[in-house]
């Protein structure tokens, strides 16, 4: 009796253990799955290597024009120049830096340079007579920057001469702007698109010039209409006009590559006239360019040397 009241016990224990092994099993299969996805979730989502990678700048050489002093190329990468061509004697080149009396700092750097070249002062500024002093000083070129009304509407700034003015007033204002740079020896137009393409406004500003002793006037071609050059031509004038732009772009290369251009211009025609502008990455590319340019037996002269 007691064997029979056993042996059913046993196995309704044994009945329970299956049945408990059978109901553990699937409640460990599904505690494992969610390990699973919580490990790979952060590996997709979580930021710390994919969105680093992602989102950090990426690494780059400081640009000139983000940094105060850039550090001109020690030798110029660009290949030779051409050889001059067979008629020309001595390739000149004429640097003029536009805008002056507003950058002081970067435009004593150009008059430290070891070669002539001519700063263009602007009438009115706050450095107007202090930076025009300076270059006549130390022997530089100066002319007056003279501010000129544009198609576009652009204000160029304090002393400008426009084509709404009388000729009476065209003539004053003039007058006015060379008396804050009695160094100059010249004129140039700042901006001018509108102001240079009329012939009534060149003449009258060629009659000053010529009351002021024969100032030369050096076209800065800042619209293909300009008859200023051939106004001061006619009005008996020393002239010239600009043959490239150096520095549209704030880049070191750009400049550099700019000033290539003029020297190639200087060794096929035997001159050339670049315009420039205080700018540190301008005077850090003339610094890289200069000594392959003198190896090439180019002569840096003063625009007023390059007028006829």
């Amino acid at each position: 009796m007691v064997v029979r009241k056993i042996v059913p016990l046993v196995l309704l224990l044994l009945l329970a253990v299956l049945v408990g092994w059978f109901l553990l099993r699937p409640v460990r299969h599904r505690q494992t799955h969610p390990v699973a996805i919580a490990t790979e979730a952060p590996l997709s989502t979580a930021t710390p290597l994919p969105q680093a990678t992602a989102t950090a700048p990426p690494t780059l050489v400081p640009t000139p024009e983000h940094s105060a002093t850039p550090r001109p190329t020690a030798t110029p990468t660009f290949a030779p120049l051409p050889p001059r061509a067979g008629n020309v004697k001595t390739p000149k080149l004429a640097l003029i830096i536009d805008d002056c009396g507003q950058w002081v700092s970067v435009e004593r750097g150009f008059i430290a340079l070891p070669i002539p070249l001519t700063l263009s002062v602007l009438p009115d500024v706050h450095a107007t007579r202090e930076i025009a002093s300076e270059a006549a000083n130390a022997g530089k070129g100066v002319m007056l920057h003279l501010p000129m009304d544009t198609i576009s509407g652009l204000n160029p700034g304090p002393g400008k001469v426009t084509t709404k003015m009388t000729d009476a007033e065209i003539k004053a204002q003039v007058v006015a702007d060379l008396a804050q740079v009695p160094q100059a020896k010249g004129v140039n137009n700042h901006e001018g698109s509108k102001g240079t393409a009329s012939r009534r406004v060149m003449t009258d500003v060629a009659d000053v010039l010529v009351q002021h002793g024969g100032l030369f006037f050096i076209d800065s071609k800042t619209t293909a209409a300009s008859v200023a050059e051939d106004v001061a031509h006619q009005a008996g004038l020393p002239t010239a006009s600009r043959d490239v732009f150096l520095d549209n772009k704030d880049e070191v290369a750009y400049t550099e590559g700019q000033l290539r251009q003029a020297a190639e211009i200087a060794l096929k025609t035997g001159s050339a006239i670049a315009i420039g502008h205080p700018r540190a990455t301008t005077l850090a590319a003339v610094k890289a360019m200069i000594p392959q340019f003198e190896a090439q037996g180019i002569t840096f002269v003063l625009a007023q040397q390059l007028t006829r």
